[in-house]
């Protein structure tokens, strides 16, 4: 039930019964989470057999079900009388706790971290366990993970920026502020990506420091290219003019999204970066 009917020109006809909305049934999550599936066999596959083909197609398929699946949701998002006042305020309410989750998410990494910064006898070593443990060379907080914050901290006042512009009205410094921020982001992932190529212990065999440092690190980095897709599509539907002061949850969504992503970076920074390169501990 969409609450809609379609002339024959096309022209939406509003006969919503009430303020709720019901979605209509789709295939795409269906398909997607096929596609996360083959995505996660394909990084198993080229792990320990360094087969590639399969991680292709996986995220050949994701994008393709991303780009299908958001297309439908910025369909219904634009369609008049779709989107009632209580259903924009579930949909808030969606992105709330779906970022309370994302927050929980990432409560286990440092969980797993901090057991083993406090407790470094818990990694069952015959010498007096330390850390970080004996061998290892952290990264340097203060050269690209301390670039890394500015460039994350900076888009974050570009994104809020850009929401001024659109309570404002000003679409011409709404597109700006979205392609900075886009700009930004990118940049933080090309940071990332020099420091895992440059870094002193190696991703394999790394040991407990590394897996830690990885998992924790290389999620947020998955996290940034998701939000940074978030706003290239905002940024798109920005230059046609779909946001209004008004109506604008997808972008709202997406502004969310990023500022969740600053405060985890700021936290992965204190804690994995600084207090794991300063702070010796022993069990």
């Amino acid at each position: 039930m969409s609450g809609t009917v379609h002339t024959a020109t096309d022209q939406v006809i509003e006969t919503v019964p009430h303020p709720y909305h019901l979605v209509d049934p789709s295939i795409w999550p269906l398909l997607g989470a096929i596609a996360a599936m083959t995505t996660f066999a394909g990084i198993i596959l080229a792990a320990h057999l360094h087969f590639y083909y399969l991680i292709g197609a996986g995220l050949i398929f994701d994008g393709t079900i991303m780009y299908v699946w958001w297309r439908d949701v910025v369909r219904e998002a634009r369609t008049p009388g779709m989107h009632q006042i209580i259903t924009q305020i579930g949909l808030r309410y969606g992105m709330a706790l779906f970022i309370s989750s994302e927050v929980m998410f990432f409560v286990s990494f440092f969980w797993n971290y901090f057991n083993y910064f406090f407790y470094p006898d818990k990694m069952g070593m015959a010498f007096a366990p330390v850390w970080p443990p004996q061998g290892i060379t952290t990264i340097d907080p203060f050269a690209i993970p301390l670039f890394n914050t500015m460039v994350l901290l900076l888009s974050g006042t570009t994104v809020t920026w850009a929401h001024h512009c659109l309570l404002e009205n000003d679409q011409k410094n709404l597109v700006r502020g979205l392609g900075v921020t886009v700009i930004l982001g990118l940049m933080f992932l090309c940071g990332q990506a020099w420091e895992y190529t440059h870094s002193p212990f190696p991703f394999y065999h790394g040991g407990i420091f590394a897996s830690s440092f990885f998992i924790a690190t290389g999620f947020h980095g998955v996290h940034v290219i998701i939000g940074t897709i978030f706003l290239i599509v905002c940024y798109f539907r920005a230059k046609s003019g779909q946001f209004t002061p008004e109506r604008h949850f997808g972008f709202e969504a997406a502004a969310w999204y990023w500022h969740f992503v600053d405060v985890v970076w700021l936290f992965l920074f204190v804690c994995i970066y600084f207090l794991g390169r300063s702070a010796i501990v022993a069990g």
